[in-house]
């Protein structure tokens, strides 16, 4: 069995808040694998790519941003879709957060 997983974290940096209700897509090869919503800690119930599911390779994060913000009733518009691409090459842990503003973002591989 594997030991790498995958998880994620969003931020909103102009509240200093998690970003509840946030959508998030996991892709690999093009291909949907997992869609989940920020829970109130602005993290998804359990990781996004379970270690049960895990594979080595090229995925891609989208971040649903722009309905996010229009929700939370934050001015802007300039941010819509957040796609980040990224590979995994290591059965490890990878924990990729958003730090989010109407205007700007920003992201790392965290742990």
């Amino acid at each position: 069995m594997s030991k790498g997983y995958l998880t994620t974290h969003v931020l909103d940096t102009a509240t200093g808040t998690p970003a509840v209700g946030l959508k998030i897509e996991l892709f690999s090869a093009g291909q949907l694998i997992a869609s989940k919503v920020t829970n109130p800690d602005g993290r998804t119930d359990g990781a996004i790519l379970p270690a049960e599911a895990f594979a080595l390779g090229e995925y891609e994060l989208v971040f649903h941003a722009g309905d996010y913000l229009r929700g939370a009733g934050l001015k802007g518009g300039f941010l819509d879709i957040i796609p980040i691409r990224f590979t995994m090459d290591q059965e490890d842990h990878y924990h990729v957060p958003l730090l989010l503003s109407p205007f700007g973002y920003s992201t790392y591989r965290g742990s």
